[in-house]
Order: C-alpha cells, then sequence, then structure tokens
C-alpha cells in the first residue's frame, strides 16, 4: 500500500520540461558578444532570440562560446539550438534551419592601399588576398571560388584588425558588424566598402536535422512576432 501511495505520488507530480540549451557567437557584434567585464550575452540577434523563446513560453537559457565551439555543441546534440548562421546549401544540409531570424549585406572592406575600387566576377578579386573568419560561411559560389584566402582570423574583430595593420587586402564580412568594429577602433577614414555587396544574406537559428518539435515551436513563435512588429521594433532601435 505504502509502495502504491509512493507510486501515485510521483506520477501526480508535475513534470518540469528541461530548459532548452541555446547558444551564438561571443564574437560577433552588434548581434551577439560579451563584454571582458560581463558575460552576460548581448546584441541584436540575442534579443531578437530571447523575445522568441519568451513568446514560445519555453524554458531557456542563452550562452554564447567562440563560433567553433557553437558548431560542436550543436552537432553533439549538448544543445537545442544555436544561432546565427547563414542559410547557404551547406548549412541547410547539416541542419534543420528556421527563419530567418534576419537578414543582413555581406560585403567586401578594403583600404586606400588597394587599387580595387568594386567588383563584377569573383575572378576580380583573383589579384589580391582576401580575409575571411575560419569555420564562417558566406556565399556558396565566394565559397568555392578558388581565391587566396586568409583564413587565420578567429573572429570579425581580429580580421579588421588585420586589414587596419595592412596583413590582408581585402575581407568580407557583414556590412553592420564590420563598420561597427572599425568604428571600435576609430578608424572610418581609413577603410572603405567596394558598392557591389556580395549577397543579402538571411541568418537562421539552427537545430539537428530530426529535432521537428523544438524547431516547430520556435518557428511558430517567429510568425507570431514577426507579423506583430515586435521583431522589426527590436532591430530598428538596434539600427539607430
Amino acid at each position: 500500500m505504502r509502495n502504491l501511495l509512493l507510486t501515485l505520488l510521483v506520477l501526480a507530480a508535475p513534470v518540469v520540461a528541461e530548459p532548452w540549451r541555446v547558444v551564438g557567437d561571443e564574437q560577433f557584434a552588434p548581434y551577439s558578444f560579451v563584454t571582458i567585464d560581463d558575460e552576460t550575452p548581448r546584441g541584436l540577434d540575442v534579443e531578437l532570440v530571447d523575445a522568441v523563446l519568451r513568446e514560445a513560453q519555453v524554458p531557456y537559457e542563452i550562452r554564447l562560446y567562440p563560433w567553433e565551439r557553437v558548431k560542436r555543441m550543436l552537432d553533439r546534440g549538448d544543445v537545442q539550438m544555436a544561432f546565427q548562421l547563414a542559410g547557404t546549401p551547406q548549412r541547410q544540409q547539416q541542419y534543420l534551419l528556421v527563419g530567418p531570424l534576419r537578414s543582413g549585406s555581406t560585403v567586401f572592406m578594403t583600404t586606400a592601399k588597394t587599387a580595387i575600387e568594386d567588383w563584377q566576377d569573383l575572378d576580380d578579386l583573383s589579384p589580391y588576398v582576401i580575409g575571411q573568419v575560419r569555420g564562417y560561411a558566406y556565399e556558396e559560389k565566394f565559397d568555392r571560388a578558388a581565391l587566396s584566402r586568409d583564413t587565420s582570423a578567429q573572429n570579425p574583430r581580429q580580421l579588421v584588425s588585420m586589414l587596419l595593420a595592412g596583413r590582408i587586402d581585402i575581407i568580407v564580412g557583414d556590412h553592420a558588424q564590420l563598420l561597427y568594429f572599425v568604428r571600435e577602433q576609430r578608424a572610418q577614414e581609413q577603410v572603405r566598402v567596394l558598392p557591389r555587396a556580395l549577397i543579402q544574406m538571411p541568418r537562421f537559428v539552427a537545430f539537428a536535422k530530426d529535432d521537428t518539435e523544438h524547431a516547430r515551436q520556435f518557428s511558430e513563435a517567429l510568425v507570431r512576432l514577426r507579423e506583430a512588429g515586435t521583431l522589426e521594433q527590436i532591430q530598428q532601435r538596434w539600427m539607430q
């Protein structure tokens, strides 16, 4: 009788859902970043993801790590969700992508020391060393092009520093992000962005390929907030 009572109590106890473990890039300002003195996740994408998860009414915790670690954690199943992945065919093959959360313009940035004024074909970039962040995906044709590349940068801030130091000729990245790090170093007059963008790149959140339930919950909440105009309000505040 006592064992039966214990069994009934266990069955009647409320089931507490495990919080979603959500991870993003710690060096992707102004979209996601931490400071030296404070590891609290900050940034536009952090606020967008936070708003969607609150709308979905699920328990969650957001943490930011180096990008290569973010991908490993998602691949190993250590986390339920990662953000902010580029919507490339490679990423679509690897993960279940939901979104886009937002879009950004991927551009080429250089300095006065480089003669190029603009580009029409990727071959126009072949005389130059192009810096990019190790492990990042940019655009399918660009990623496959036979160009001279420097992939030693671990994050976009380091990439900008390498350009300013003259170690590379051109860098590629999100327009708003590259300008953020240029302003951080007060180097606006030293750089210029080539007029033609590489791509308008949608950014997604990612789940494991078979994790359709978490993806559904996030997707439905994302649609509701987009229709309500909440996501646009958050973006406008960060881009002012």
